[in-house]
């Protein structure tokens, strides 16, 4: 038992240089001193760039040339060239070409959510488009006016159809076709807030 109370004296002596410093240094630093040590060293999160739809456009496309080719005006709904250009107009709508400088930016875009599953108020995936009504009541827009959006697990989208959003996350140069429509675009959404 002397042995035991010699060691955890020795243990205790002031003279041991690890020891030395007060407890409070050892344990615990006050709040303010820790949140500037987080703040150095914790990551910054970059701004999003904040895009329109047309931004989502190459300059050099343009739907203009193929009308102008048809003379769109003068067709009558029985005229072969009339099914012949909407043809033309689906392949051009779904083969819309991309922005490839856009691939892997962290951006934020406003639009309308169009879900991929009906009747759903718990959203993970859906079409985010320029404009009320697309794919649903109206023909869908371009491959690159469209913008598939996947949210992380536990952090779907909680609305309905037509909410109008601002969608925030990576945006990938990537397609997908759906029953609803092509998209040139995918976002994997690191939130989805309400347009304001």
């Amino acid at each position: 038992m002397a042995l035991n109370l010699y060691g955890l004296l020795a243990a205790c002596d002031g003279n041991n240089p690890e020891t030395t410093r007060p407890v409070a240094e050892t344990t615990a630093q006050d709040p303010v001193t820790v949140a500037r040590q987080a703040d150095v060293t914790a990551p910054t999160a970059p701004e999003p760039i904040e895009l329109d739809w047309d931004a989502l456009i190459p300059a050099d496309w343009q739907l203009d040339k193929l009308m102008d080719e048809f003379d769109a005006e003068d067709l009558s709904d029985d005229d072969p060239r009339a099914q012949e250009l909407l043809e033309k107009l689906k392949t051009f709508w779904r083969e819309a070409p991309v922005v490839e400088d856009h691939d892997g930016k962290f951006v934020k875009l406003p639009g309308f959510v169009v879900p991929l599953e009906t009747d759903a108020k718990s959203i993970r995936e859906f079409l985010l488009v320029p404009y009320y009504g697309a794919c649903i009541h109206t023909p869908p827009p371009p491959a690159n006016q469209t913008v598939y959006v996947v949210t992380d697990i536990g952090h779907a989208y909680e609305g309905q159809l037509f909410d109008t959003v601002w969608v925030t996350g990576v945006l990938k140069v990537e397609k997908l076709s759906s029953k609803l429509g092509d998209a040139g675009y995918r976002i994997e959404a690191r939130f989805v807030e309400p347009y304001q």
